[in-house]
């Protein structure tokens, strides 16, 4: 009789070794063969494997809230079609004439696309209220009328959650206030409007420039009321408001309100001259605040008996545009788009030194 086979050697340790309600875990150890340990290994890998999937989804929920709440505050770049924004809920700033800086833009998105999204705000329908970027949009419609390109169909758009209507003013004007060409005329214009909207509870201008132009320094809030009163005076007369200086229309505003009379005779000056230019428009209307333009005018100092000489306003062009000129005893003043502080200062002298004297050999030739 053949002897069977051992086929496991356990080592089993001394009974009065293991206690009664445990076994040592060198025993289980011991005990544990490779099923049990691929076993026990599989079970930690699956939690591993759970452990990383619920970080995962953890970070992604996070990540989506986070999502979630940067679209809302209109962070997040989207792209709108044209079709869906609507420009009715703000009264624009931008409302006397064309916008001469316009071309520029177009150009600019026509060579390296739009660099700031315009602002939307959701509407209940489905589709944005524009916010801020009228100029952009406007662009953005007039390269799409003109090349028919899909890529002008839709525009980057940051969309934010509609918020109070004096909220959404305010964002406009704040981004507008940096604009350079913005008139006072243009601001005068937009607090008028606001206070005059029944849905905003706002009938007084000097408290819808307070709630707009908040940001704006006392001084500035000062003139735009001024301006904001002129245009009620005269608004409907005018033509070319935005050509209106400041110095020129707050103190046009002050002799219109010490003198109230004034107001009929600068509008039939004004209606008097219906082709006229900007420029032509302010001098009517400087002639108003000059020293001797009041009824009642103070006696002439001694040797004070020189006629005076009319303002002479003009228009010429340049390669940069028209330039804005007018002329008048002892002074000239010239507007034009050219940074003259980046002129070179010796370019600039000779410049001015060969107008000097080519106005003055002319007046030698008048008067010789």
């Amino acid at each position: 009789m053949s002897r069977k086979r051992r086929m496991f050697d356990i080592d089993m340790p001394a009974i009065d070794s293991i206690p009664a309600d445990k076994v040592p875990d060198q025993v289980q150890e011991k005990r544990r063969g490779p099923m049990a340990a691929a076993i026990a290994e599989n079970a930690d890998v699956l939690r591993d494997q759970k452990s990383t999937e619920q970080s995962i989804r953890a970070e992604n929920d996070r990540l989506a809230h986070k999502l979630v709440r940067l679209r809302s505050e209109g962070l997040v770049t989207e792209l709108v079609a044209l079709s869906d924004v609507v420009t009715e809920k703000l009264t624009r700033d931008r409302k006397f004439g064309p916008d001469p800086e316009l071309e520029e833009l177009i150009e600019s998105i026509r060579d390296i696309g739009l660099s700031n999204p315009i602002r939307l705000e959701r509407r209940a329908d489905g589709r944005f209220d524009l916010i801020q970027g009228m100029r952009r949009l406007s662009a953005y419609r007039a390269l799409h009328e003109e090349t028919g390109e899909d890529v002008y169909t839709r525009i980057p758009a940051g969309i934010s959650d509609a918020s109070d209507l004096s909220d959404s003013y305010r964002r406009m004007v704040d981004e507008n206030l940096i604009r350079k060409d913005i008139s006072f005329a243009e601001m005068g214009a937009l607090a008028r409007a606001y206070s005059e909207d029944p849905a905003n509870d706002c009938t007084d201008v000097d408290k819808a420039v307070a709630v707009l132009f908040k940001s704006a320094s006392y001084t500035k809030r000062s003139y735009i009321r001024s301006f904001a009163s002129l245009l009620k005076m005269l608004g409907e007369v005018l033509l070319h408001p935005n050509d209106i200086p400041r110095n020129l229309g707050v103190e046009l505003k002050r002799k219109l309100d010490g003198n109230p009379m004034l107001i009929s005779q600068v509008k039939n000056a004004l209606e008097s001259e219906p082709a006229r230019d900007g420029p032509g428009e302010a001098a009517i209307l400087r002639a108003f605040v000059a020293p001797d333009s009041g009824a009642a005018r103070k006696p002439a100092a001694p040797g004070a008996n020189k006629t005076r000489r009319a303002k002479t306003t003009f228009q010429v062009s340049g390669r940069a545009g028209v330039a804005k000129c007018s002329a008048s005893s002892g002074r000239i003043e010239l507007q034009y788009n050219l940074d003259f502080t980046r002129v070179d200062r010796r370019k600039l002298e000779q410049a001015i030194a060969t107008l000097i004297d080519e106005l003055q050999n002319e007046d030698d030739i008048t008067h010789g």
